[in-house]
């Protein structure tokens, strides 16, 4: 029996999860795969965007705005990365102009600060690599870069440092309200019951929703594809640079990364299959011509890799955070999709006080506000590397080249809370694999990392949980580790 039982562990859930463990309940996180951030919210553009192209009295901008505010702190207290570059909204028509004028009402409104619209000659001062077409652009400087991953899994380790428990393989299959007021939730490990129920499952939310609701919704998969650029590119921008929003979102953008790459995309397209992640050469084909219309001298023969994600569009483009009128004690955070990474503090907050007072909980006397990213080296003078070093050898011990990634790091990415057992699952709180190679070098010893430490036998180890693994057999005998 919980308190709150919070199905899904992307941004959204553990943001609700990590607020929630200030206070003296007893709360469990429902995961469907063997990780966190395993969902919409690994597969994005990294942007905490400023807040001035939601409408106006919106939930969407309310929640925004909020939690761009709230980022700064997050950022410190959970010792992640995070940088204000401010973004930049381009126009390259005369006659759309009074577009960005709406946008910068809609952003003051929305009580965005700094914001300004800027003339071709400050625009192109600031940003030489945009298209000799601009006529203007309106600048946001709270909007900001960070990691998805990192974002999400630290608030997931804060949460479970504050005793939230995580339970992950674990699918929620059905749910029922007994006549005690107590939701049971059958599952594919068992049977969980809890008073109350928080819905965060990103693009299954309407199934959840579905489940114990008469007044059913709808939720759309919208497909964003995207090229990830190597690093010997990422300062071609230094701001992000968006088009002019449309109907279908903000448009294909393109920003240097909190780690130094430069990353092009979305598209946006709505797809049937909710796992239907998968790049087409048409979609980056799109991104990349649209991309091109308000950055020129794209350097794309320098792309390392393309991915897509999945967006939560729910049709009235709202998000919905609300206890289900006819399924009392069951929370919706359905429709999450951008800002979605920008709101999840504000949303955090916002469900954490509301089931503090429909619980009546109260606060943690010890409750542990900060959390110790994982060490890595290359922030580090020359000096104080090599004492490390002599500490402990590991970190001395580089297994991804690209990256610079030291052994020392990847058994911290195990061995510390809800650590790693995957190699998606090192590679999203270490970057091992996420270089120039995409892993090709180093995977093979991160496996073996992974089964000296954690004893999984090699043929079990996989790539992102499920049936991913990645070697099939043995082709040189069961003696020695070698495959």
């Amino acid at each position: 029996m919980y308190d709150v039982i919070i199905i899904g562990a992307g941004v959204t859930g553990s943001a609700i999860a990590r607020e929630l463990s200030r206070y003296n309940a007893n709360v469990c996180v429902l995961e469907k795969c063997e990780d966190v951030c395993e969902g919409t919210s690994k597969a994005n553009s990294a942007i905490i965007h400023a807040g001035f192209d939601a409408p106006a009295g919106s939930l969407m901008a309310k929640m925004n705005v909020r939690g761009n505010e709230m980022m700064d702190q997050l950022a410190q207290d959970l010792d992640i990365p995070f940088e204000r570059n401010g973004a930049m909204v381009v126009c390259i028509h005369k006659e759309a102009l009074d577009g960005l004028k709406e946008l910068y009402e809609r952003g003051v409104a929305n009580g965005v600060k700094g914001l300004r619209i800027l003339s071709r000659e400050e625009a192109l001062e600031m940003e030489p690599n945009l298209s000799d077409r601009v006529e203007g652009a309106l600048y946001a400087p709270t909007s900001g870069i960070i990691c998805p991953f990192i974002l999400n899994i630290a608030m997931a380790e804060n949460a479970a440092d504050n005793g939230v428990e995580f339970r992950f393989n674990t699918k929620v299959e059905d749910a029922e309200c007994d006549e005690y007021g107590i939701w049971h939730l059958r599952t594919n490990n068992g049977e969980y019951k809890a008073k109350y129920v928080v819905n965060a499952a990103g693009v299954y939310a309407d199934a959840i929703h579905n489940m114990v609701s008469s007044k059913k919704i709808h939720i759309t998969p919208r497909r964003g594809d995207y090229c990830l650029l190597d690093k010997v590119v990422g300062t071609h921008v230094k701001h992000t640079i968006f088009p002019q929003p449309t109907s279908l979102g903000k448009g294909v953008l393109v920003s240097p990364t909190i780690h130094g790459n430069l990353i092009v995309g979305p598209t946006a397209i709505d797809v049937g299959n909710k796992e239907g992640n998968n790049t087409t050469a048409a979609g980056i084909a799109d991104l990349i011509s649209k991309a091109n219309d308000h950055v020129k001298n794209l350097p794309m023969r320098m792309v390392i890799t393309s991915f897509a994600g999945l967006r939560a569009h729910e049709s009235n483009h709202e998000f919905i955070i609300e206890e289900i009128k006819d399924a009392p004690h069951f929370i919706d955070c359905a429709g999450i999709e951008s800002p979605g990474l920008s709101s999840s503090p504000a949303i955090g907050e916002a469900v954490g006080e509301m089931l503090r007072d429909k619980l009546q909980l109260s606060l943690k006397e010890n409750w542990i506000a900060k959390r110790k990213g994982i060490l890595n080296p290359a922030n580090l003078s020359l000096e104080e590397r090599n004492e490390l070093i002599k500490k402990n050898p590991a970190y001395g011990n580089i297994v991804c080249r690209c990256e610079s990634v030291s052994e020392g790091e990847i058994l911290d990415s195990i061995h510390r809370t809800l650590g790693a057992r995957t190699l998606d699952g090192v590679k999203r709180r270490t970057r091992a694999g996420m270089g120039r190679c995409q892993s090709g070098f180093c995977s093979p010893r991160v496996m073996e990392i992974l089964h000296r430490e954690l004893g999984i036998p090699l043929e079990e180890i996989t790539k992102s949980g499920g049936r991913s693994n990645i070697v099939l057999e043995r082709t040189k005998g069961n003696n020695g580790g070698n495959l």
